[in-house]
């Protein structure tokens, strides 16, 4: 158990250091058997502890003394319609969310892209933290590993938390290009 929550507060701080989510934005968790270690809310990436890593059943009872991220919802969602996945990032990385606003489907403008995420959908806008945001992802997450969040930032999901972490990473790389473009076509 502490070695996942070493983890999560390591894969925590360096999606803040590589500049995918600011202070309090953003959340990761890994589920083990009928468990689900999570950010606590109000957590600060850059500043997480294992002390603040929450621990919740599958069924979203919290079994901590601390509180889970408010998008608990929304992870757990995911564990039950995906077996398969192990771990869900959740991060506001600016050019996903730039993209968010212009395009409904990230464009694979990598190799990478193609072959590790296939095709990253752009979901409509739902309050963070809301049952509605939690019911979207996890319907959307069945056929997909990444996808963006309108305004709001992208989830990814992985068998480990490094490849959902590195997925995480990859759409913000396809969003980054996909802006470059943008740039450069308006002032063309």
């Amino acid at each position: 158990m502490r070695n996942i929550k070493l983890k999560l507060v390591y894969y925590s701080k360096l999606a803040h250091k590589k500049g995918l989510t600011g202070s309090f934005g953003g959340n990761i968790s890994v589920r083990m058997g009928k468990y689900v270690f999570i950010k606590a809310t109000g957590g600060i990436m850059e500043e997480l502890t294992p002390e603040q890593i929450a621990t919740i059943t599958i069924n979203g009872d919290v079994i901590s003394p601390i509180r889970p991220s408010s998008e608990y919802r929304l992870h757990i969602g995911v564990y039950r319609n995906r077996h398969d996945v192990n771990a869900v990032v959740h991060l506001h990385p600016p050019y996903a969310i730039t993209l968010s606003m212009f395009e409904k489907e990230a464009p694979m403008l990598t190799p990478e892209a193609e072959l590790y995420l296939r095709k990253v959908p752009v979901l409509p806008f739902r309050p963070a933290g809301s049952v509605e945001l939690a019911e979207q992802v996890s319907e959307a997450i069945k056929n997909y590993d990444a996808v963006i969040l309108e305004r709001h930032g992208i989830v990814t999901v992985g068998r480990s938390l490094r490849e959902a972490f590195y997925k995480a990473e990859l759409v913000e790389e396809i969003s980054r290009l996909w802006y470059q473009r943008f740039i450069v076509e308006r002032e063309g």
